[in-house]
């Protein structure tokens, strides 16, 4: 892996492909980090010919951690939100930052434009980066994601409760637990989902990688102060790919929907039993449908 220094922070990142292919930038979602990337969708996009960029967002993974800033309370950010006040004064960046802290790894790496797929925040971040940097993005694929519009369906309260858990105990064998839990919760149909023993191993492999509860906190409250975004998603230029799990808790595909219907031009497909994770039995499929777009 390597480090480089954007936007005021230093940025974990790796790289697949070659430099002189075209760029695809890989943006993770909520507390996850670089690792969570499937092998085969890496590996998928760059045997297809583009050089695959992906990196630890702020506040997770070994990338720079905000320790100065104590996370405020969710529910704070939330009420003021709600009540028509600037909650992105409450907390300590917003989803703007990371779409900047993206746009910044491109320039730091020497990649003029690239296409962009995110998932999940990431996705979130995915938009706000085809908005506030768009001479950066060559096409947009948000996945698993939302237009930010806060009218649309909520999550399950299951799905609400296992993104927003909490473990007992920070060692490997309660975050291993927690983690089996929330994807039985939000993942895929038992057909799609990886397996148990899969999930718990790799959470425990995350956790002892690194280890950011703060920093998890820190981004909860970046998503619910950012300044709602829906009603620009008609200045977005880039053509827009949105893909959905049909089975999705969490963010509902009625989300992606709205993204596709707001950007003009924009495609919509979702996925029968997909619900909201990486699972590794999708990435042919995702594959299969991302390269012919980045293609075109």
């Amino acid at each position: 892996m390597a480090r480089t220094k954007a936007n005021g922070i230093e940025i974990e990142y790796e790289t697949m492909g070659s430099p002189n292919d075209p760029a695809v930038l890989l943006i993770m979602g909520f507390a996850l980090q670089m690792t969570r990337w499937p092998e085969g969708l890496k590996r998928g996009i760059a045997d297809a010919g583009f050089r695959v960029i992906w990196f630890d967002n702020r506040d997770v993974g070994l990338s720079t951690e905000f320790t100065q800033f104590t996370p405020p309370s969710p529910m704070d950010v939330l009420t003021a939100a709600m009540t028509g006040q600037d909650a992105s004064k409450l907390v300590p960046y917003t989803l703007n930052a990371m779409a900047a802290d993206s746009a910044g790894l491109l320039d730091a790496i020497g990649v003029e434009k690239s296409d962009v797929i995110g998932v999940s925040m990431g996705g979130m971040i995915g938009q706000l980066m085809a908005l506030d940097h768009p001479g950066k993005v060559r096409k947009l694929i948000p996945v698993m994601t939302t237009s930010g519009d806060p009218m649309l369906p909520p999550a399950t309260p299951e799905a609400m409760m296992a993104l927003t858990a909490v473990p007992a105990s920070r060692t490997p064998e309660a975050i291993g637990d927690i983690a089996v839990h929330a994807q039985h919760a939000i993942g895929s149909h038992p057909d799609l989902r990886n397996s148990a023993e899969l999930i718990r191993a790799r959470a425990i492999e995350d956790f002892r990688r690194s280890d950011k509860p703060f920093g998890m906190a820190r981004q909860y409250t970046a998503i619910l102060g950012t300044p709602r975004w829906h009603e620009r998603l008609g200045q977005v230029t880039a053509p827009t790919l949105v893909l959905h799990g049909a089975d999705d808790p969490l963010i509902r595909p009625a989300a992606g929907q709205d993204i596709a219907r707001r950007i003009p031009g924009a495609v919509f497909k979702s996925y029968p039993k997909w619900g909201h994770d990486l699972a590794d039995k999708m990435a042919d499929t995702l594959v299969a449908d991302i390269v012919p777009f980045l293609r075109a």
